[in-house]
This record gives C-alpha cells, structure tokens and sequence, in this order.
C-alpha cells in the first residue's frame, strides 16, 4: 500500500473536513489534481474531495459543524464547504447515464471505482485519504509516475462523452507529460477523429482550454501535434505553428513567463476573439501584439505605443516570424519608448491652430518626434 506525504495533508482544515465526514460513516477521498501534483512534486492550488455521501448528507454534517456551504454544483452532485477560510469541492461519487458530447447525465454511486470509471484520465482518477493511504482503483499511479497521459477505459467512448477532453487531452500533455513519451496512440486517434465534435462545445469552454494549454511552459508539441491531426484547424482556422516554439524559446531565454496571448498571436489564426471567446482586455492584447509584429514599426515606436510588456511581446513575435534572435539593443529601444512622453498637447497649438487642423498637426509632429527617437524637445517641435 503506497502513501502520500504532502504538506497540505496536515492543514488543520483538511483534516477537520475529512474527520466530519468520516465520523458521519462515509468515505472522504481527495482526488484529481491534489493527489496528480503531490505525486509530480508540481504545485496544489484546490483540494477536491470525493464521497460516498449524497449532496444533502454532506450539507446536513457542516452546517451542524458550523461550517459554511455552498451548492456551487449541486445539480451534479457537488457542494463547496469553507473550512478557516480553504473552499473545499466536495463531490459525491457518480457515474455516468447519458452524454451527449458536451454534458452528462450521472446519478450517485457508492462505489469509488464507479466514480474512478467516469473520469478523463488515469492519472486523474486517483485518490487518497486524509492519512495519505492512496486509493487507485484502475492503475493509475505508474502512469503518473511515468507522467502517462493515457484515457481512463476506450479513448473514443472518454471523447465521445465530452469533446473537450480533446483539448484537456493536449493541455494535460503539454504540462504533465513526459516528452521523451511521445503521445498515447489510442488518444491521438480518438483525437483525430473526434476533432469535429468540438463544433458542439461552447467558445468559453474551449477558449478557457486553450488559454490554459499555451500557458504551459512550453505548449509547442502538443499544439504541432493537434495541426497534425486536424485538432488545430478544427478551432482555428488558419493556424501556423512555425513560430511558436520559436517564441517559446525567446521567452525562456529573456527569463519571461509564459505569455498566453502572445503565443496565440504567434498561431495567426483567423477571427481568434470569436472562436474563443475571448475577453475585451485579451482582444486587445492579441491584436496590438500581432498587429505591431507584422507592421513596419520599429522597436522604439512598439515600446512608446503598446508599452513595455506588449511593445516586447510585439518585439518577440517579429523576430520569432523573422527566424532571427532578439536583440538587446531591440529590448533597448522598446524600453525606452514606453517610457517616453510626447511632450506636445493640444493647448499648445492654440490660437494659431483649431478644429480638426490640431488632431493632424498633433500626429505629424508626434511622428516627427519618434522619428527623432523621441530626443526633439518640445520647442524643436513648436518652431
């Protein structure tokens, strides 16, 4: 019998969750992405529970506790308990009755590994106790081990319930799978040839997918690998990988973090806000990225019009589509462009200038000014 040591074990709140349970007489098993990073040694944000006990069992245990609940997912079976402060999913186990590719319908189960059946992945569908005994019901801890992104049963019945473990299938790979592993032959094919079905999940769910999959620290083959499949094309048409793993890289070497958006920009795919869905602030983000990498501006104008972190990204995109490094000076010049003031406002152009004349005379000499490298004082300019 294996156990987990992890640090979170011993948070007083998880223990006083689970004992609830427990001493109510049913079983209180954290599962999913808690026991799959403790095991990876990768970092735990939730702690996601499973039970025996049904939604108004475990609402009936905390509120007598004096703990606060939530039916965040009570239609499907799931309540959130905050215990000092620590939200706390906790899931009554289920199993599958009907799916229709985008949502099923469960009814509750008392048995672990029925609720082990209906989960995506091998290395989602272990669990353990508060001690940390580890429950693996279909043999998913080698697969973890070996960082194995394998689907739980037949790959085309776990797609065909829901198409966005399609992508999930991808993103999960680019995070947790071992590269030297190559990809699950059964879950490419299943992949493949289910892509089409990811015309029935919403813009949301697969922009939220894709937003996680590019923050990957470096998403590079898993998306070649979805245009070999047609997985890519299937969401964004028009998408070249060329430049990706380029801007990957440029990343990593200037000791950035992972920019979701500029790796988007750098797939060039056609009408991305819509297809994903994505919000105001990314929309933006995306197209002044894409759109100064592809213009004529140099890099001190990209610093001065998108500021420092975007005119950068911009910088980054342009050479990663040139093939070439980026250079320092580059990195310079954008720097100082965002933090450069055009030192010309409207008032200064009154009397002499009015109406509509002051708008284009403002943009003449701002363009006068950057051309100068944004050394012309404002009385340069005036005369």
């Amino acid at each position: 019998m294996f156990h987990l040591r992890a640090p979170w074990l011993a948070v007083p709140a998880v223990q006083r969750v689970c004992t609830l349970l427990e001493e109510g007489g049913f079983q209180a098993l954290f599962v999913g992405g808690c026991v799959r990073n403790s095991l990876l040694g990768e970092p735990v944000s939730d702690h996601d529970l499973s039970t025996d006990a049904r939604p108004e069992q475990v609402a009936e245990i905390m509120e007598a506790a004096g703990l606060k609940v939530v039916p965040t997912g009570i239609d499907h079976g799931t309540l959130t308990v905050v215990a000092d402060g620590e939200p706390f999913e906790i899931t009554t186990f289920r199993k599958d009755v009907e799916t229709d590719g985008r949502r099923a319908v469960v009814e509750f189960a008392r048995d672990v590994a029925a609720d082990a059946r209906r989960r995506d992945f091998t290395m989602n569908a272990v669990y353990c106790d508060r001690r940390g005994t580890v429950i693996d019901p279909l043999d998913g801890l080698p697969d973890i081990r070996a960082r194995r992104v394998r689907f739980v049963g037949d790959a085309d019945e776990r797609v065909r319930e829901d198409y966005l473990r399609i992508l999930r299938f991808f993103r999960f790979s680019a995070w947790y799978g071992d590269p030297d592993l190559g990809f699950d032959a059964d879950a490419l094919d299943a992949c493949g040839r289910n892509s089409t079905g990811l015309a029935q999940i919403s813009a949301e769910r697969i922009g939220a997918e894709i937003r996680k999959l590019l923050a990957a620290p470096d998403p590079s083959r898993s998306v070649s690998v979805m245009a070999t499949t047609g997985v890519l094309n299937a969401i964004l048409t028009g998408s070249d990988v060329t430049a990706l793993p380029i801007v990957v890289h440029h990343e990593e070497h200037l000791g950035l973090e992972p920019d979701a958006m500029l790796r988007l920009a750098a797939l060039g795919a056609q009408d991305v806000s819509t297809r994903l869905r994505l919000s105001r602030r990314d929309s933006r983000r995306l197209q002044d990225i894409g759109s100064a990498a592809r213009s004529e501006m140099g890099p001190g104008e990209t610093g001065y019009r998108l500021g420092r972190d975007d005119g950068r990204a911009s910088l980054i995109l342009r050479d990663a589509l040139m093939g070439v490094t980026v250079s320092p000076a580059d990195l310079q010049a954008v720097e100082a462009g965002s933090e450069a003031r055009f030192p010309v406002s409207a008032r200064d152009l009154m009397p002499e200038v009015t109406g509509a004349e002051i708008g284009r005379t403002l943009k003449t000499l701002e363009n006068r000014w950057i051309a100068s490298g944004f050394q012309l004082s404002r009385a340069q300019l005036l005369s």
